[in-house]
Parts: C-alpha cells; structure tokens; sequence
C-alpha cells in the first residue's frame, strides 16, 4: 500500500526547496533592480553635469529595468506557486497527523438543523465530515458532495464512484495541480443562478442591432477625433442623439443581462482553469472518459468559459470611472450585453453539462484524496438488494474518522435477523453516543461512495435516521423531550418508502418518566421492526433492557464498562455483551467534591 505520509514529506521538502530558491530569485532581481535605479540617477547626473554623457544613456537603464520588472512578475508567481504547493502539501500531512480541523471548508453553508442525520453525525461544521473530506475548489464541488453527504445515492452509482475513486487517488500531481488554482482569488460564482442565466429566452432584439450599436461606437470615436480637428460639433451631436435612442430602448433590458449573471470574472476564471485541467488528462474508466468527451467536443468547456470569464470582465468594470465614462460614447453596457447574449446563443446550452461535469469530478476527486489519505480503510459490501431479505448491517472493528486515530477505538457492530436491534446501556461518557456516531458516519461515508473507517463494512440500502443531539428551544416553545419525539416521528416517516432504514437513538425518551419510558420505547421498537427497520439505541435506564427479553431474537443488550482506579474514573469503550452492571454517575459526582 502507498505510504502517504511519506509522499506528501517528500513533495512538501522538494517545494519548500522551490520556494527558497524563488525567493533567492527574488531578492536577486530586487536587488538589480535596486542597482539600476541607482545607475539611471547616476547617468542622469552626469547628463545634467556638464553634459558628460548623452541623456540618451538614460534608455539603457530604463529598459534593462522594464526588463527585470517583467521577469520579476514572473518570478513571484512562481513563488507564489511554489507556496501554495508547500501549503497543499502541509494540509495533507495536517489530515494524516489528525491536525486538520479549522484549516478547511466547514461546509456552514449546506447546513440544514432539520435534516434527519446531518447534526447529529457532525457532517457539516468545524472539524466536521465535509472539512475532512472536501478538497473542491469551487462551490458545484462542495455542493455535490454535501449533496452526496446528506443523500444516499443507488447501489449501481456507488459502485461506479468507487471505481473513479481508484483511478482518481493515485493522480497526486492533477489534484496538486488543482490546489495551485487562485489560491488567492475572490470567486463569486452561484451554479443554479449561472445556469439559468445560461438557458434563458434573449432579452436583446436580433438582427442587425448588435453591428448597429457597434458603428454607432465606431462612428462616436470618428467623430470625436474630427470634432478635435475641425471644431465642428455637429457630426458627433447626431451619433450622440442616435445612442440616446438606442439607451432609452435597450438600457433595461441590457442591464438585466449582465446584472442575472451571478458571478464575477475570477471566479468563472478558476471554473474555466478547473475544466481545463480536466480537459489535460487522460482517463480509463469509461464515465471519466465520457466526461472527457464532453468537455472537449468541438471548442473545449475550458476555452468557452474562459471567453464568458473576458466578457463578465468587461461587464465587473462597468462600475469603474473608465467604464461610467464610457456609458454614452460607446454604448457601455448594452455593448456587453450584446456580447454575454451572443455567448448565450452559441454555448448556453451546454453549460449547465459543464457545470455537472466538474462537480462530479471535484466531489470524486475530494473522496479520491481521502482514500489515498487512509490507504487500509476499505469499501463497503452492498448485500444484493431484495425486498424478502432482511436488513443487515455489519461492520467490523469500525472507528470514527473524525476522532485522532491514537485514541480510536474500534468496535464491532452487527446487525442481522437474529439482532436488528442493539440495546446499548453503560455508564456515563463510557462511549455510548460515540458508538452511534461511529456507526451512523460509517453508513455517510458508505452510501456517498467512500470508504469506511473500520476493517470491512457488509450492509444493505438504507435510508438513514437519527435521534442523538436534541434541546429545547425557548423561541420555539419546544421541551427537548417534545423535540426528540418530533426527530422519531421523522425517522418514522422514512420507512414509509420501499428503503430499508437505518435508526440510531441516543438515550430513547429520556425527557419522560422510567414507567412511559419503557411503555413508549417497547411500543417504538415493535413499529419500527414491523416496518423492516433496524438500529441502535442507547439508555441509561436499565429498565429498559428487560425490552431484549419481550422482543427475543430481535433486540439484544449490549454495554460499555468503566472502571476506577486510583480515585480516576477509566473508560476501555469496548462493547461488551449483556446489561451493564453498574452506573457511574454517583462515582463521578464523589469524584468532582460533590457530597452525595
């Protein structure tokens, strides 16, 4: 197996020892350039001093100037490069070192308080799923793989990523290559907004109008330069008049053109960067290659939105000075917006494809990195799907992929028809949400096309639905009990479809008394399991585990032990067979100096 830990030190010293010697370059240049200036005052001395020399020397120092000037631009983009690369390289050993939250995307933005598993599973948020996960540089990437993240996708599809997967995770130089894309730029782009704008009726009349408004700026120019020649007014006053007709017809419907266009110039500029990289690539699996087809037939993706990237350019300068001086003489804005409905007209149609194309590829090129990254962690086994057959669900050795891997620990999780419910009791921070999580993440990075963390994974489809993290709510009115029932209601629903589902329930109908607690969860499980379902619950209350011998052959109990030595409450967080022993919530008040 590769060793990237190794790789990414490898690569990270070859560009720390690129970016010393381009900051030697750079000093060296500013240096010369120092020294030529120093020369030019020297030159220009003596040719004011008794006319020693000609002024004329003067040129040689100016133009060995504007020639290091030049070749000092260029030396500091490739510094800048060779910077972005060592960061590129420092993030990945950050991941592998388990150093990486708060150093990428937290993916804020998919956040959804309602959905039925992303809060509770940590998918999206500092040092959450998405930012271990996400590499995409633009914003149809993250939101393919949060889309991927929050949505289990068909058994058929998920093979296939893993087979993209493969052949993405050892192309190290593309996604160093995509990294080193304007690290530093503003991108503004909105992919449904751009698409839209793309597939949308003209607004602007055909014909010859766009050659018309075109010789009016030709004929404003002309008759500028005579006017300064002859003093004469008249020629420019009539093109003039013209345009102002022109404007009160077409301003409108020119400036929604360009302002429906939800992006600016750099950031079309990466997308057009990105495709292009695409386009570079040669690729074996056959839905990479019919990507590739796409994007290069006839004039390329990448060279189609690098000419929209010129246009929104001209269109972002509008609101300089230059560009509202420019508004009359020559036809500013409805000039632009000839130019983005032409563009429209020819490539439209196909952006919408485009857009799709690189975010499939940056959302598999983010679970790419992540497999190269943890190299022992395998796919997930799909159980062929049959309506007859029950639901399984097991995992071997899984541990959680957001916790540092020196304090993982990884446990088992069997779900079958001779247990489609693990009643999970222990004691007090002795692992038993952590157990769901582990579980219910596992299942995320499975039904997203990823590997999972643990040593092999065999499950059915599933939809997933969860209870794990709730609270009241003053502005809502909501106890956390009411909101608890109103999260199971929601994982009820989803075995209203054909889906098998999964259910994952921390500390079941805690916010109620031990006799309704009992009497409710019973009732839960019993609906649950006639609908073909199957989970995971927690509880602290041991009444509840007399459930496992009322639902025989279906729930069994499970727990975690803890332990005290030396006045120190210790925790092993493995899963143990039966009903825990023991509670430690009385040890750990006595421990903190509460008198109980």
């Amino acid at each position: 197996m590769p060793d990237p830990h190794a790789e990414y030190s490898q690569r990270l010293a070859a560009r720390q020892q690129t970016v010393a010697a381009k900051e030697a370059l750079h000093q060296r240049i500013g240096n010369a350039k120092l020294a030529t200036v120093i020369v030019a005052i020297v030159f220009l001395w003596l040719s004011l001093k008794d006319e020693v020399i000609s002024t004329y020397w003067l040129a040689l120092p100016i133009l060995i100037y504007a020639t290091m000037a030049l070749a000092h631009e260029f030396a500091l983009r490739a510094l800048a490069h060779a910077r972005t690369a060592v960061a590129f390289y420092e993030r990945g050993l950050a991941r592998l070192e388990d150093r990486w939250p708060g150093t990428g995307s937290s993916g804020e933005r998919f956040r959804n308080p309602k959905h039925v598993y992303a809060d509770d599973l940590d998918i999206f948020g500092t040092g959450c799923l998405f930012e271990l996960l996400s590499t995409a540089r633009l914003p149809m990437g993250e939101e393919r793989l949060a889309q991927w993240l929050t949505a289990a996708s068909p058994v058929p599809v998920i093979h296939e990523r893993h087979k993209v997967v493969v052949e993405f995770r050892e192309k190290l130089d593309l996604r160093e290559a995509l990294a080193l894309l304007g690290e530093d730029l503003k991108v503004r782009l909105d992919p449904r907004s751009l698409e839209n704008w793309a597939e949308s009726q003209p607004l602007l009349p055909a014909g010859p109008w766009r050659i018309v408004t075109a010789l009016l700026a030709i004929s404003a120019a002309a008759t500028t330069i005579y006017l300064l020649a002859t003093l004469r007014l008249w020629p420019l006053a009539i093109v003039l008049a013209l345009e102002v007709i022109i404007l009160l017809w077409l301003r409108v419907r020119a400036e929604k053109v360009v302002s429906d266009l939800a992006c600016n110039a750099e950031g079309l500029g990466l997308f057009a960067d990105v495709l292009r990289r695409l386009e570079e690539v040669p690729f074996a699996s056959p839905r990479l290659q019919s990507f590739a087809t796409e994007l290069k037939s006839g004039q390329t993706a990448s060279q189609s939105v690098r000419q929209l990237a010129n246009i929104v350019y001209w269109i972002d300068a509008r609101e300089d000075l230059l560009g509202r001086l420019m508004e009359l003489p020559i036809l500013y804005t409805v000039q632009c917006a000839f130019a983005a409905e032409a563009w429209r007209k020819r490539r439209g149609g196909k952006l919408r494809a485009w857009v799709d194309i690189a975010a499939e590829m940056e959302a598999l090129l983010s679970l790419a990195s992540y497999s190269y990254e943890h190299p022992r962690d395998p796919f997930p086994v799909f159980a062929e799907e049959n309506a007859n057959a029950p639901a399984i669900f097991l995992g071997e050795e899984l541990g959680h992929p957001l916790i540092p891997s020196a304090e993982c620990v990884h446990n088992d999780v069997r779900l079958d028809p001779q247990a489609r419910v693990l009643l999970v009791s222990g004691s007090n921070m002795s692992g038993k949400s952590t157990y769901l999580r582990t579980a219910g993440i596992n299942a995320v990075l499975a039904l997203a096309g990823a590997p999972i963390r643990g040593k092999s994974l065999r499950m059915t489809p599933i939809l997933l639905g969860t209870s794990i993290r709730r609270v009241d709510s003053l502005q809502e009115h909501r106890s956390s009990f009411y909101t608890e029932i109103l999260r199971i209601r929601d994982v009820f629903e989803l075995t209203e479809s054909s889906a098998r589902v999964l259910f994952l329930f921390d500390e079941l109908l805690e916010g109620t008394n031990s006799n309704d607690r009992r009497i409710g969860a019973e009732g839960l499980l019993r609906a649950l399991l006639d609908r073909g379902a199957l989970g995971i619950v927690t509880t602290h209350d041991l009444a509840l585990t007399d459930i496992a011998h009322v639902l025989p052959g279906a729930v069994r109990n499970v727990h975690f032990q803890d332990y005290v030595e030396e006045g120190k409450m210790r925790f092993d967080h493995k899963l143990r067979d039966g009903v825990v022993a023991k509670s430690n919530a009385l040890e750990l008040m006595r421990l903190i100096g509460l008198k109980v």
